[in-house]
C-alpha cells in the first residue's frame, strides 16, 4: 500500500500494560520477550509483501473488499499541505495516474498503462523524457499530456505562495517542462540533479484541476473532479461516513477483480470489532490488544510486512538541548533494548533496533551508523552532563542554580505501551540526574501546537513512507527562516545539510548511498534523534483475500487484488 505521502502519525506501537516499569539501573542485553509476552514467531518478509500472491485466474471476477478509514477525508489533492493523510493518497492511487510503482526492493518501475518508457536521456543537465502510452486519458476525454506534467510542476515548485504546498522537493529543481518529438513525449529538465526523479508526478493530476491555485486548494475538497485510474469514485457520503469505489467503465488497462471497494470510518478499536462482526476485510494488529483480539478470529490471516516505518525519539534544540553533549548523554542514559521490549510486549514479531537514520534495514544501502551514541552507558553520559557544567548534587543536576528539567511531550491518545515507554525513559533520565517530566497533551493538538512548533524537549512519533529518500531530507535539513519543512528540532549543520543535498543530487544510486550514510553518521553525532526500530506491519484480512496484505516497500497493484475461487 502506498504511504508515500503519508502524513507524519503518533506511533501506534504494540500496546500492552506492563506490571513493572523497567528500573533501568542497568543496561539490558537484548531486547528479548519475557514470560508473560507471546512468543516472537512470525518473522516479517523483506523482500515481497505478505499478501497472499496469486496468479489472475485463481482469482474471482466480482466481489467487494471493506476497508476501514481511521478519518473522513476532506482533502484528495496529494500535493495540498493538507492532502497528504495516507488513507487519501492511497485511493487516490487507485482513481488517479499512478505513473510508477515500487517493488518490493523499493526499485521504481513505469506503469505501462500510463508509460511505454521513462529514462534520463541527458546527464548535463539532467533531462528525463517521459513516453506516454496513447490510450491514457482523462475520464473528461482528455489525453494524458505534457500539459499535465507542466501543471503539477508549476503548482508545486513553490515559485507561487498562493499554492499550498505539501512538498517541493524534486519540484524545485525543475527548470522546464515541455512537449517533446510528439503529443505523447514529455520532456523534463532540471536544473540541478534530482536522484528521486521517479517519485515525481506520481500520481499524476490532471491540468485542469491544477491550473490556478484556487483549483489546486479547494477544487478537491471532498471531491476529485477529474479521474485516470481503473476505479473511480461512484459515492462518498458524509452523513454515513462511507466511500465507495467502483472501475472506471473507460479504463483501458487490465480489468480491475473487484467490483467494487468500500471505505467505512472507524476508530482504532472500533476496526477490530468490525473485523471480529465481519463489517471489515482488513484491520491492524500491530498492538497486543487488536493481536490478542484478531489471531484467532473466524476467516482471518495474520499477514507482516516490513514498510518504511520508524519510530524513535526526537530531542529538542532549546533550553540545556541546545547544548550538543548534554543530548548525547540522553543518548547515551537510555537503554534502547528495554524500551523496544517494553512496546513489543504482546505482538507475535520482533521489533529490531533501528541503527539509520534514513534507510530501513530491508532497503539497499542500510548500514547500522549508531555506534556508541546510544551505546546504553550511564557513566558516560554522567561524564558528558559534568563536562556541560550540570553539576551532580545527588539529586536534580543543577548548572547556574538551575535544575535540569525537561518535559517529554506526548498525546493524550496514547496506548498504554506508549505511556509505559516515557515512565522508562523518566527513570532511565532519573538515574543520571535528569527530572523528566511527562506532559499528557490533546491528542487534536500534539502535532500541529506542539510537535510541528518545536515545543518539546523529548518526544516520540513515527515517520512512515519517507521513501524514496528524498523524503527524508526535509526531516534533517537547515530550517530556512520560519519554515523548518520536517526538522522539528531545528538540529542541524551545515556538512549534514551539504551531504543531504548532494546525495539527493546523486544519480548513481551506490554513490547516493554512501553520502546518505555520511549524512547519518553525523546525525547520529548531531544528537538529532534516537531511533528505536522498523515498526512491522502485522494485520489481519479476511482469508481468501489474493494480492493484499501487509505493506512493504512494494506497492499494491489493485487491479489484481480479488477473492479466490
Amino acid at each position: 500500500m502506498d504511504a508515500s505521502l503519508a502524513t507524519r502519525r503518533l506511533g501506534r506501537a504494540a500496546a500492552a500494560a506492563i506490571a513493572v516499569v523497567l528500573a533501568a539501573t542497568a543496561c539490558s542485553s537484548s531486547g528479548g520477550g519475557s514470560a508473560d509476552d507471546v512468543a516472537k514467531t512470525v518473522a516479517p518478509t523483506q523482500d515481497a509483501e505478505d499478501n497472499n500472491p496469486q496468479p489472475l485466474e485463481k482469482i474471482k471476477d466480482g466481489g467487494e473488499l471493506r476497508e476501514p478509514l481511521q478519518q473522513w477525508i476532506t482533502q484528495w489533492n496529494p500535493y495540498q499541505v493538507d492532502g497528504t493523510y495516507g488513507d487519501a493518497v492511497e485511493i487516490m492511487g487507485y482513481v488517479e495516474a499512478r505513473i510508477f510503482r515500487s517493488d518490493a526492493k523499493g526499485v521504481y518501475h513505469p506503469v505501462p498503462e500510463y508509460l511505454e518508457s521513462a529514462k534520463v536521456t541527458s546527464t548535463s543537465p539532467q533531462v528525463v523524457t517521459y513516453k506516454i502510452n496513447p490510450k491514457a486519458k482523462w475520464s473528461d476525454g482528455k489525453q494524458l499530456g505534457y500539459q499535465d506534467f507542466k501543471a503539477v510542476w508549476q503548482a508545486s515548485n513553490g515559485k507561487d505562495p498562493a499554492y499550498n504546498l505539501a512538498d517541493s522537493s524534486g519540484y524545485e529543481q525543475i527548470s522546464n517542462v515541455e512537449q517533446g518529438a510528439d503529443a505523447s513525449e514529455v520532456k523534463v529538465t532540471f536544473s540541478e540533479p534530482y536522484a528521486d526523479w521517479q517519485s515525481l508526478f506520481n500520481p499524476l493530476l490532471p491540468a485542469s484541476g491544477l491550473s490556478t491555485p484556487q483549483a489546486f486548494n479547494e477544487g478537491w475538497i471532498e471531491q476529485v473532479p477529474v479521474y485516470g485510474g481503473p476505479f473511480k469514485i461512484s459515492n462518498a457520503d458524509k452523513a454515513a461516513q462511507t466511500i465507495t469505489l467502483v472501475p472506471n467503465p473507460d479504463w483501458w488497462g487490465p480489468k480491475p477483480k473487484l467490483d467494487k471497494i468500500t471505505y467505512r470510518v472507524l476508530d482504532g478499536a472500533a476496526i477490530t470489532q468490525a473485523f471480529l462482526n465481519s463489517e471489515v476485510d482488513y484491520a491492524s494488529a500491530g498492538t497486543a490488544t487488536a493481536y490478542g483480539q484478531l489471531k484467532d478470529a473466524k476467516d482471518a490471516a495474520i499477514r507482516t510486512g516490513t514498510p518504511w516505518d520508524e519510530v524513535h525519539i526526537s530531542f529538542g534544540g532549546n533550553g540545556a538541548l541546545a547544548d550538543q553533549g548534554v543530548r548525547q548523554a540522553l543518548g547515551k542514559a537510555l537503554d534502547r533494548a528495554s524500551l523496544i521490549k517494553i512496546v513489543n510486549q504482546g505482538v507475535p514479531v520482533e521489533f529490531k533496533p533501528l541503527d539509520n537514520h534514513l534507510f530501513m534495514t530491508n532497503q539497499s544501502g542500510y548500514q547500522a551508523n549508531a555506534g556508541d551514541w546510544v551505546k546504553c552507558d550511564p557513566a558516560a553520559a554522567k561524564q558528558l552532563l559534568d563536562a556541560a557544567g550540570w553539576k551532580d548534587s545527588g539529586g536534580v543536576r543543577s548548572k547556574d542554580g538551575k535544575p535540569l528539567e525537561l518535559h517529554y511531550v506526548m498525546s493524550d491518545g496514547s496506548t498504554q505501551a506508549q505511556a509505559d515507554l516515557a515512565a522508562a525513559v523518566q527513570s532511565m533520565l532519573q538515574q543520571v540526574g535528569v527530572k523528566l517530566s511527562v506532559d499528557k497533551v490533546p491528542s487534536k493538538e500534539y502535532f500541529s501546537k506542539y510537535v510541528n512548533e518545536g515545543k518539546f524537549d523529548l518526544a516520540s512519533w513515527r515517520n512512515t513512507g519517507s521513501f524514496p529518500l528524498s523524503r527524508t531530507v526535509p526531516i534533517y535539513r537547515a530550517p530556512q527562516g520560519d519554515n523548518v519543512f520536517g526538522n522539528y528540532s531545528k538540529l542541524s549543520t551545515p556538512e549534514i545539510d551539504t551531504l543531504l543535498r548532494k546525495a539527493a543530487a546523486t544519480l548513481d544510486p551506490a554513490e547516493a548511498a554512501k553520502l546518505y550514510n555520511q549524512a547519518d553518521v553525523k546525525i547520529w553525532e548531531l544528537a538529532h534523534t534516537v531511533e528505536l526500530y522498523q515498526r512491522p506491519s502485522i494485520v489481519a484480512v479476511r482469508k481468501g483475500l489474493a494480492n493484499f496484505g501487509a505493506g512493504s516497500l512494494a506497492d499494491t497493484v489493485i487491479t489484481s487484488v480479488g477473492w479466490e475461487k
